[in-house]
């Protein structure tokens, strides 16, 4: 089969051998895939900073019937996070996005809005590092948990998190910059999702201890 060429989002990698990584990364078109990136890390190869965490690449990449690991061959990178990192609580936020859409999506599996949830909630965080960082993971846990199909029919919160559920459930994604957002309400909301999704998930997610401590 012969090499395929893909916008994707990187979600994580791991050491494999000597020099090799272990890629898991959802792109637009073949949802979400694992694949060994050769020589990634020496110094020298052909990947750069295109396998950070949530760096929005175009990958190509090799896939073989009846293999589950696909070949990564190279990567362009189209947008960085880096700028994001410096800041703790966007970068908390980061690895926070990372973990519940590498638990939550299946293998080869397209989810076209998935994929624009991860863009929009990226792009606010770069528009306002500071101050949209609440806003963020609340609105990403709400649309991460819908998507996903075990959306709860009622949230165990306070009145104004029921609200603004209400809200967001009849708004598109990436709209959500006018919604009612209160440091307090997202907090609320965003733990009501985390319990939802860890019903779901093979263990706890490990950046919620850091996103208490915000």
């Amino acid at each position: 089969m012969p090499a395929r060429v893909s916008e994707a989002f990187v979600l994580r990698s791991y050491p494999f051998q000597e020099a090799d990584l272990i890629v898991s990364f959802f792109t637009r078109d073949q949802g979400k895939l694992r694949g060994v990136a050769k020589r990634a890390r020496r110094m020298k190869n052909s990947f750069g900073s295109g396998l950070e965490r949530l760096s929005q690449v175009r990958v190509s990449f090799y896939q073989r019937e009846n293999v589950e690991l696909v070949r990564l061959d190279g990567c362009e990178l189209v947008q960085s996070q880096f700028t994001l990192q410096k800041d703790y609580a966007a970068g908390v936020t980061l690895d926070y996005i990372a973990e519940v859409s590498e638990h939550l999506l299946p293998p080869a599996e397209p989810n076209e809005r998935f994929f624009r949830l991860i863009s929009a909630v990226l792009g606010e965080l770069r528009a306002a590092p500071e101050s949209a960082v609440w806003r963020a993971i609340g609105y990403f846990s709400f649309w991460a948990v819908r998507l996903s199909g075990f959306m709860p029919e009622r949230l165990r919160v306070s009145a104004e998190s029921q609200q603004l559920a209400a809200q967001m459930a009849v708004r598109p994604i990436a709209d959500f910059r006018t919604l009612d957002w209160t440091k307090d309400v997202a907090i609320d909301l965003r733990r009501a999702l985390e319990r939802e999704i860890e019903i779901h998930v093979e263990r706890k997610l490990v950046t919620v201890p850091l996103l208490e401590s915000l």
